[in-house]
């Protein structure tokens, strides 16, 4: 396996053997080697920025659930290192071309056109992209197909991205010959958009095999692999069932889902937003109320859902979308909401953040709190030259010194997701202390505070809540390592074997001596990079807290308040 590396200003490039880097995959390559080779001052859309995606150490391999990507970068949001997470079919299809990982560096200038990037088993080509440079990600994904094949695999940039706004993903094309997949937090479309790069296909002819070099027991690994994830309830029926979106429910119940800019732990409406519901909408119009996000995916926990006239509208229409758009909004129309997942995989924004950010520009008096139309008139304006779309697309911290607002659920610049920290306090010393800047996924609490896998820790109390975030942490740094879906964690958390398993899976595929210390080792040395970076980049202790109001207003119903100090969620940290 190699590294390419793309000049994006020269247009040179060279394939390079892994060398120091060999024996990663997924983050902890794309935050080594952001670590080692950006430096930790620079502007994040510089030239001296580089952007990353890798597939994980498992990419290529027939192991369930291990086609997620990773793309590194430093943040554009947050001002820190950074490493979003998608599916799709880009981590399965790099290995077919002898290829780990892709660093796109340096930069054009400005007024340089777009370009796409085809890429090749031993060959890169730049083509002129104005053919498609702004415009929607859907109907330009459509024009690369038609140009390179229905087999081609892609990742770009929207139109947000082309103008560097911090909200912007990249998007990957999915199994289903769609944009739809997202790495959507910390703006690394942005970076993309930086070095003018519209799209990279690639070579749908590529066929390399990546077998393991232990059949036998890779056989055997894979096997029970998919035993552990089809014998946990969470991975084989609630998922599957209802999608992320069964959350809603649970997590409104638990008085822990954000209402009105985190003014409250419960929705009104939780209930016509909900996974069951929205379940209940897809069957009645002909949708699919399970899918994978990439090949070899056994959860099946996307959907596509069909707007009132039975035709596609969106997929992966996930948990936090549907509360970042909907109950912290006050938008209760579920085709509304639907309709703005859409707008965001067109433009390339990540759901989270744009939520939060209308959600401000409603706090600011903008549009109207729950007006649904308002809400889609504003997202359509993202990705123009409109001064209001500039400012949506960049985000809550620069919306809301735009509108005036000072009421900002942001932690390092990243807006929180759908989790109230008061009330799920092991997700929140996660908001707090990750390198990510505010990310459930980075350290997933809620499997303890509110689902009880994996543990019973009080969601409303201090005491447990940093030794799990922490382990949570180095658990997740780990499982993005391999390029596996977090959602294994819920089946992995609750069994005796989970982690044995995938080690055993590594050192079947790659032939080298990999064990559960191993697997962990990866996550602690990421964490390490991602923290040393942070540190260079002038972050303090001072910048792993939450904003003020979480400790000042108590959360209804339970009337609970974030109550860590900074000195108590350093212990969070590996040292």
């Amino acid at each position: 396996m190699r590294i390419l590396r793309i000049n994006t200003r020269t247009k040179e490039y060279k394939f390079e053997e892994l060398g120091e880097y060999a024996g990663l995959g997924g983050r902890a390559m794309t935050s080594r080697l952001i670590n080692k080779e950006v430096p930790a001052d620079c502007h994040p859309l510089s030239a001296e920025n580089k952007l990353v995606i890798a597939g994980g150490v498992l990419a290529g391999s027939t192991a369930a659930n291990s086609g997620r990507v990773s793309v590194g970068s430093k943040s554009p949001l947050t001002g820190g290192i950074k490493e979003s997470n998608s599916g799709g079919l880009f981590a399965h299809k790099l290995p077919k071309l002898n290829l780990l990982a892709i660093v796109f560096e340096d930069k054009p200038e400005t007024d340089a056109p777009f370009q796409n990037i085809f890429i090749s088993t031993d060959k890169v080509e730049f083509k002129d992209a104005t053919a498609i440079a702004g415009m929607d990600n859907y109907p330009a994904h459509d024009k690369l197909l038609a140009e390179y094949g229905d087999k081609a695999v892609i990742c770009m940039t929207g139109p947000v991205g082309e103008k560097c706004g911090k909200t912007a993903t990249i998007q990957f094309t999915d199994p289903y010959k769609r944009p739809a997949r997202s790495a959507g937090r910390g703006g690394m479309g942005a970076v993309l958009g930086s070095k003018k790069v519209k799209a990279v296909i690639l070579d749908p002819a590529a066929s390399e095999s990546y077998k393991p070099v232990d059949a036998e027991a890779f056989k055997a690994a894979r096997k029970t692999w998919a035993e552990i994830l089809m014998g946990h309830p969470v991975t084989s029926q609630g998922l599957p069932g209802f999608g992320t979106s069964i959350l809603v429910n649970v997590i409104n119940e638990a008085g822990a889902l954000p209402t009105k800019n985190f003014r409250y732990g419960q929705c009104d409406h939780a209930a016509d937003i909900s996974g069951e519901k929205i379940a209940e909408v897809i069957e009645s119009r002909g949708g699919k109320t399970k899918e994978g996000c990439h090949v070899g995916c056994l959860i099946q926990c996307s959907q596509q859902y069909n707007d009132k006239k039975g035709e596609y509208l969106t997929s992966g229409f996930e948990y936090e979308t549907v509360w970042a758009l909907g109950a912290n909004c006050l938008i209760k129309d579920i085709d509304d909401i639907a309709t703005l997942d859409r707008i965001c995989d067109e433009k390339g924004m990540d759901t989270i953040e744009i939520g939060n950010t209308i959600a401000i520009a409603m706090e600011g008096g903008i549009i109207p709190w729950g007006d649904g139309k308002a809400a889609i008139a504003l997202a359509q304006k993202c990705g123009s030259e409109d001064p209001m779309g500039l400012i949506i697309g960049n985000g809550v911290d620069f919306a809301g010194g735009a509108f005036g607002v000072d009421r900002l659920p942001t932690c390092k610049g990243q807006s929180l997701p759908a989790y109230d920290p008061r009330a799920v306090k092991g997700v929140g010393v996660t908001y707090a202390t990750t390198p990510m800047g505010g990310d459930h996924t980075a350290g997933y609490g809620v499997c303890q505070n509110v689902l009880k896998v994996g543990g019973d820790v009080d969601g409303h109390k201090k005491e447990g809540n940093v030794e799990t975030s922490k382990n949570l942490q180095i658990a997740t740094a780990s499982i993005d390592a391999l390029g596996m879906c977090l959602f294994v964690a819920f089946a992995v958390l609750d069994s005796e074997n989970g982690a044995q398993v995938m080690a055993d899976l590594v050192a079947a595929q790659t032939g080298t001596k990999f064990t559960v210390d191993d697997f962990l080792a990866l996550g602690v040395n990421c964490l390490k990079d991602e923290l040393d970076f942070n540190k260079r980049a002038g972050f303090t202790k001072s910048d792993d807290q939450l904003p003020r109001f979480f400790s000042t207003e108590a959360l209804p119903p339970h009337n609970v308040t974030w109550d860590f100090t900074e000195d108590e969620l350093q212990a969070a940290k590996v040292d």
